[in-house]
């Protein structure tokens, strides 16, 4: 993720604030008490150093894409590479948040950088836009299994967020090795050209550009498109190629007959605009999302001027560190985070390993739940009281997540540790605001449900490279192991495979997450999903996707075990 995030938030958001009139806002500065000379934190900073220096090598190796040789064959075709067809797109100067860059890392027995695909959210002429980009120098463009999955997460964050979406099309289509689990289930190859009809119906535009080959199901990308845009002598639009027709048909036919730029322009009707290269097409296409008019334009600004937090963000690597069986206190991570490091607790003396209260990021009030230990039933009641207000209020949520799960043992089971844990799932399963999580330190067991884990929907779930997953620690594993196995190596084995499933990039590499990012970011990347989420509801026609959509009107609860 490139440093520039911080220019697009002052650049939009800060635009807003300026013609927002500042509310009245009463919250203590979060004091702080670390010692950054200490030798605990600078053990920490330097364990965290090295996993940043480690994500950042890996980020820039998977940028390369298919390598040197697969961009060099584009680049002697007259083409422009993925990369450059995006920084075309985008505004000048203006950042790109993208989602999934380490998608597919050492996942198949092939190197598949970036699961073949650019994703993200980036400003095309002046509005914000989901951008789905197939990179051709990673396997043609093909789609695997997690291509499908990362094609789909991008849509899913458009429609939440009514974001016109711009497909940068060069793709063979489906993998064909791998077709029993691209083609046919419900969250498969078919279900992006689903999620198209659907957001174009809800008034989300959807726009294609044609660089290179679009084959058989990769076909309707820019058939189902609203507006599209074909390079011509260049890019190929056919159900079957030429082999197919021949073999199918008996017709003999070259590609740019058969489905090349003039012909889909002047005859087909299936393209709208010919473009003479790659650099004219993607002129058109910010032409087209220039002319949008009210479409995917509608936002809120922020309530307050956003304030830098007193405290610097750098601090936070020697704070957490990377061993997740430290404890730290989590208010240290929020004084780093928030506008003015200000920060109005809610019930702070109850429920002392739950924290929540309500903060600024980026001038966006955000309702924060944070972890500062175990979860006993007061925490967890005391988290499910907070998130009934936000909901009623309509406060997004953030969830800072470092927690081992509920406790356990008779004393726990005796006062009601199962429906008072009960109660905050359902309270965050229901919640019907934005929930941004970020996990900085460890998520386990039913902790992961509690603090809006991946499978409660929430709007983003980004990772810190420190992260941990898992059904428990390391440390319950072993004791569980030791006495469930009677051989020492199975033990080892099976803790060595869970303890390596269990990491940031293990997550982020099957897309359970929307990223790994640096600590230092985190105030940044919140901020921009907090003005993402701020934007006004486009409708909906029911389904997954509308039920998280923040409507305003309420859903209720439910039935809570008393």
């Amino acid at each position: 993720m490139s440093t520039p995030i911080r220019t697009i938030l002052r650049r939009t958001i800060l635009t807003q604030a300026a013609r927002t009139p500042r509310r009245a806002y009463h919250a203590s500065v979060l004091p702080s008490l670390v010692s950054t000379s200490s030798p605990e934190f600078t053990a920490k900073a330097q364990a965290m150093d090295a996993l940043v220096a480690d994500l950042e090598a890996k980020l820039a190796q998977a940028r390369l894409g298919g390598g040197a040789k697969a961009a060099e064959r584009m680049r002697s075709k007259g083409k422009k590479l993925p990369r450059e067809r995006l920084s075309m797109l985008l505004d000048p100067h203006s950042p790109f948040l993208e989602l999934s860059p380490l998608a597919a890392h050492e996942v198949y027995s092939e190197s598949i950088p970036g699961a073949g695909m650019i994703t993200g959210i980036g400003t095309v002429s002046g509005r914000q836009c989901v951008i789905v980009v197939n990179d051709a120098t990673v396997k043609g463009g093909s789609y695997y299994p997690l291509t499908v999955k990362k094609h789909l997460r991008a849509q899913e964050i458009a429609r939440e967020h009514g974001l016109p979406c711009v497909y940068v099309v060069e793709s063979g289509g489906a993998a064909l090795p791998h077709q029993a689990n691209v083609f046919p289930d419900k969250e498969h190859f078919g279900r992006i050209f689903y999620n198209m009809a659907q957001m174009s119906a809800l008034g989300i535009p959807q726009v294609a550009v044609v660089h290179g080959i679009s084959v058989a199901g990769g076909a309707y990308v820019p058939a189902m498109a609203d507006e599209n845009i074909i390079v011509q002598n260049q890019g190929r639009i056919f159900l079957a190629g030429p082999p197919l027709v021949k073999a199918a048909t008996g017709e003999e036919v070259d590609e740019e007959t058969l489905g090349g730029g003039l012909m889909h322009s002047s005859e087909s009707g299936v393209t709208d605009h010919l473009a003479r290269d790659d650099e004219h097409a993607l002129h058109i296409a910010r032409g087209i999302v220039g002319d949008l008019g009210a479409a995917g334009k509608r936002t809120v600004g922020p309530s307050t001027k956003p304030e830098d937090p007193l405290y610097p963000a750098h601090e936070l690597h020697g704070i957490v560190g990377t061993d997740v069986r430290q404890a730290f206190d989590m208010r240290d991570v929020i004084a780093r985070v928030v506008d003015g490091s200000r920060f109005r607790e809610f019930k702070k003396e109850y429920g002392t390993t739950m924290i929540t209260g309500f903060a600024h990021v980026h001038g966006h009030e955000v309702g924060i739940v944070a972890n500062n230990g175990i979860l006993f039933s007061p925490s967890a009641l005391k988290a499910t009281h907070f998130i009934q207000l936000c909901s009623q209020r309509q406060i997004p949520l953030l969830f800072l997540v470092n927690v081992t799960g509920y406790m356990v043992g008779s004393k726990a089971e005796k006062a009601g540790i199962a429906k008072d844990g009960a109660k905050m799932v359902r309270a965050v399963a229901c919640a019907d605001v934005p929930k941004l999580t970020v996990i900085v330190g460890g998520s386990f067991g039913a902790g992961n449900y509690g603090m809006a884990g991946r499978a409660y929907s929430p709007r983003f779930l980004w990772m810190w490279p420190n992260a941990k997953v898992s059904v428990m620690g390391s440390g319950q594993l072993s004791q569980v192991m030791a006495q469930v196995s009677k051989d020492p190596a199975q033990h080892a084995s099976l803790k060595s495979e869970i303890e390596h499933q269990s990491t940031a990039l293990y997550s982020t590499a099957r897309l359970w997450d929307d990223g790994i990012i640096k600590p230092t970011e985190t105030r940044d990347v919140v901020g921009l999903a907090l003005a993402l989420s701020a934007r006004e509801k486009t409708g909906s026609t029911g389904g997954a996707a509308a039920s998280t959509t923040w409507d305003g009107n309420g859903h209720g609860f439910g039935v809570f075990r008393m």
